[in-house]
């Protein structure tokens, strides 16, 4: 069984590969790890189409799901909430885009798979 410092440190490796990927793909970092009480965003991130909020999930192998799988409907919307909360927080009024990027990690590989818009705020 993973040790909770383990899965800690798993998600820390994730975060780090995909921001490196994120700014590939020409997007900036405004912040990471942005929490509003209970809601936390792992990456928020800027493009010229608007703010990325960006949930990364992460797996080492032998995974028999994919990472992404485990974004539920009730994580979407926590999600939304604190991108609401950190639009409001900053005076924002850019394009709100929630990405998803699933990250598997191989020994020293990451496997990454992005999903830009991956769903829409129903706000």
């Amino acid at each position: 069984m993973m040790q909770r410092s383990d899965r800690g440190e798993t998600g820390r490796i994730g975060e780090r590969e995909a921001e490196r990927f994120l700014h590939k793909e020409g997007l900036k970092t405004l912040d990471k790890n942005w929490r509003a009480g209970h809601r936390e965003i792992d990456l928020i991130m800027e493009g010229v189409d608007g703010i990325h909020f960006v949930e990364v999930r992460t797996l080492r192998v032998p995974n028999i799901h994919e990472p992404f799988e485990s974004i539920t409907r009730k994580k979407q919307m926590l999600l939304m909430s604190a991108a609401r909360a950190y639009l409001a927080s900053r005076r924002l009024y850019n394009e709100a885009i929630f990405d998803i990027v699933s990250v598997v990690l191989n020994g020293d590989k990451a496997e990454i798979q992005y999903f830009p818009d991956a769903f829409s705020p129903d706000w």
